[in-house]
């Protein structure tokens, strides 16, 4: 198969992520901005979660350039995180629509700790695939960032029992630290090229 259409349609399924999500924010009926505060939690957790879709199809994008053949496992691996980003929506209106209540952001957590161990599934299938020097292996390195989000989650998850403001704040934190521009691939990649 050609990565094309995996990205493609990986694409499209990221696209439609986001649509939904947007459409989970439902207009107020009041033509007053008062009515807007309301729609705060629900635009807070819509906000964070567009970024972590944005994240996971900028750095997807990335991984899947630095491919030279799909197979098999990687298309399924490849689902398998899809899978778990296509449950964001549910998570995120349910955080928003009950106020970041504690067993909302104990689903959040879990559906980003899935997600991103599905990204590291997906990574590791492509390393495999490419062989000993493959330009993924060499671009995540020690792959430090990888390796903290998934104890962050759980900390943020453990969090969520007893304080969602801590457990809100360490999700956005993962955010905020994979929203930091990493180069380390398109810069592998570039270096080939010459």
């Amino acid at each position: 198969m050609n990565k094309s259409r995996l990205e493609a349609f990986s694409d499209g399924v990221l696209a439609i992520i986001i649509t939904i999500m947007v459409l989970e924010i439902k207009v107020p009926h009041s033509p007053d901005f008062a009515a807007l505060v309301n729609l705060f939690p629900v635009f807070l957790s819509y906000v964070l979660s567009f970024i972590y879709i944005g994240i996971y199809w900028n750095n997807h994008h990335h991984m899947l350039h630095s491919m030279t053949r799909v197979n098999g496992k990687i298309l399924w691996a490849n689902l398998h995180l899809l899978f778990w980003l296509s449950l964001v929506p549910f998570a995120t209106g349910w955080m928003g629509e009950n106020h970041f209540a504690p067993a909302t952001l104990t689903l959040y957590g879990i559906i980003l700790l899935m997600a991103g161990f599905g990204y590291w599934v997906l990574q590791n299938l492509i390393v495999a695939s490419q062989g000993k020097d493959s330009l993924l292996k060499k671009a995540i390195g020690k792959d430090l960032k990888g390796k903290s989000s998934p104890i962050l989650y759980l900390i943020g998850i453990a969090f969520s029992f007893f304080s969602g403001p801590l457990a809100f704040a360490i999700y956005t934190l993962v955010a905020i630290m994979w929203l930091v521009p990493d180069k380390r691939i398109e810069h592998t990649i570039a270096h080939k090229d010459d």
